[in-house]
């Protein structure tokens, strides 16, 4: 009688790690979806951003009338929403 209630007590533990594997696949396999739709997202918003930056330095223009050059300069947007435009020489290598 104690081999049996064992053994069954041992197949119960391995129907529940199986459970437990498969509730781990599922989420796994969600997880990587969030991921994907996550890397999407993040790409497209990257494409906004270059694009919204290409757009404002297309109008740009320095104080003789002459556009503005994108890879002299590029733009700093301060936490209190100002935005100001330096030259890449005084930028750290950091913060580019």
């Amino acid at each position: 009688v104690a081999a049996q209630n064992c053994r069954k007590r041992k197949l119960n533990a391995i129907l529940h790690l199986e459970e437990d594997i498969c509730n781990l696949q599922t989420q796994k396999e969600s997880l990587k979806m969030e991921h994907s739709q996550c890397s999407r997202s993040i790409s497209q918003m990257k494409e906004k951003l270059n694009n919204l930056y290409r757009d404002i330095f297309s109008r740009l223009r320095d104080d003789q009338g002459r556009p503005v050059n994108p890879c002299q300069y590029v733009m700093h947007c301060s936490s209190d929403g100002s935005v100001l435009i330096i030259p890449k020489h005084l930028v750290k290598s950091e913060q580019k």
